[in-house]
């Protein structure tokens, strides 16, 4: 299990690229139009003005059940050995089991 605390950080990153998405997705969109290179550099400036943890790289896909920011399945939202748990337990349907 990770620590609460951790978790509680990327909730707090996920709320603060939603509210910055608009202003981030709208000062690229200037970029692209305007032709002049100063004009760039300005509407870049701006770009960098919402805080850091604003932006989608720098969330973690986490595992659903433990809280794991490591070896994630996107289709699933699991980590790899709750996963292969559940497959065991043949809580999945259709999925096939393996050892390794």
């Amino acid at each position: 299990m990770a620590r609460k605390s951790l978790i509680q950080r990327e909730k707090k990153r996920l709320k603060l690229e939603q509210k910055y998405h608009l202003i981030r997705r709208s000062s690229k969109k200037e970029i692209s139009k305007v032709p002049s290179l100063s004009d760039k550099w300005e509407i870049h400036g701006k770009l960098q003005s919402p805080p850091r943890n604003s932006a989608p790289t720098r969330l973690h896909r986490r595992c659903f059940s433990t809280g794991r920011p490591r070896a994630n399945y996107r289709d699933f939202g699991l980590s790899g050995h709750i996963l292969r748990e559940m497959v065991h337990a043949c809580l999945l349907p259709g999925a096939t089991r393996s050892s390794w």
